[in-house]
């Protein structure tokens, strides 16, 4: 393993981080106040309790979801997009750097600031909700591996996309939308029947739920199906990505 090429790829996405941290940072996280200020402390006052957790406090573990969700894939799609825009990816290819080193160096770094904005937004929350944390270990591992997947997935889209509205549009109208109607805002068991079971298709729901059980240990899906699920996912985008290094698809034309 090439740690240094991994580290250099890893540093130099950190540091586009630095030069634009109200874009990178500031922005998501004062995004997500907003919805706590307005869905939790002006509207929750008037709705009251889900399944025995006040709304404020529900909303919490989907309004983190939202947000690492759509900010892991844009982070990861622009990091390996803006190479094959400027031609530097193939500096980066007949360098002695193996696909995996590569895929490390800009997936971990997507991962770590979509990382921080989901311990800022939990954070930041304390100051409007006062929101349990039943079981840490597990919403910690969630943190984790949602930040990880949905890196992985932003990868493929970068590579994938030949323009900047193509890399728009898969985190403007397809993450956000799930994730809006994945439980963010609702237990999906307030649903009717046949709304439920379609919802069950949405693998958002998946990834709301097990981190909704970290903090109130209560959850629309059983916490083992979620992780199995998050994980199953996680394989889907690695498989994707050893096909486009085995093929070289959009990165070697």
């Amino acid at each position: 393993m090439n740690l240094r090429a991994v580290v250099a790829i890893y540093r130099f996405e950190m540091a586009r981080t630095g030069r634009t941290l109200m874009q990178s940072i500031a922005s998501p996280v004062l995004s997500t106040m907003l919805y706590f200020v307005v869905f939790g402390a002006a509207i929750g006052s008037r709705i009251g309790d889900i399944d025995g957790v006040d709304y404020a406090a529900f909303i919490v573990p989907g309004l983190v979801m939202l947000s690492m969700l759509t900010q892991s894939v844009t982070n990861a799609s622009f990091g390996i997009y803006m190479p094959r825009f400027s031609g530097t990816i193939y500096e980066v290819l007949s360098a002695p750097v193996s696909a995996i080193e590569i895929v490390l160096g800009y997936v971990g770094a997507a991962a770590t600031k979509s990382l921080m904005i989901g311990v800022l937004i939990l954070i930041t929350a304390r100051f409007f909700v006062d929101y349990p944390m039943a079981h840490p270990l597990v919403m910690l591992l969630f943190l984790m591996l949602t930040a990880m997947t949905f890196s992985l997935l932003g990868f493929v889209i970068g590579v994938w996309a030949d323009g900047f509205e193509k890399l728009q549009i898969v985190p403007l109208m397809v993450v956000m939308p799930l994730t809006f109607l994945g439980g963010t805002f609702y237990s999906i068991s307030m649903l009717p029947p046949f709304w439920q079971t379609v919802t069950l298709f949405n693998p958002v729901v998946y990834l709301v739920s097990g981190f909704r059980w970290s903090f109130t240990g209560a959850a629309d899906v059983h916490v083992g199906v979620s992780l199995g699920m998050t994980v199953f996912f996680m394989a889907l985008c690695m498989t994707a990505i050893v096909w486009i290094f085995r093929t070289g698809y959009r990165l070697k034309a």
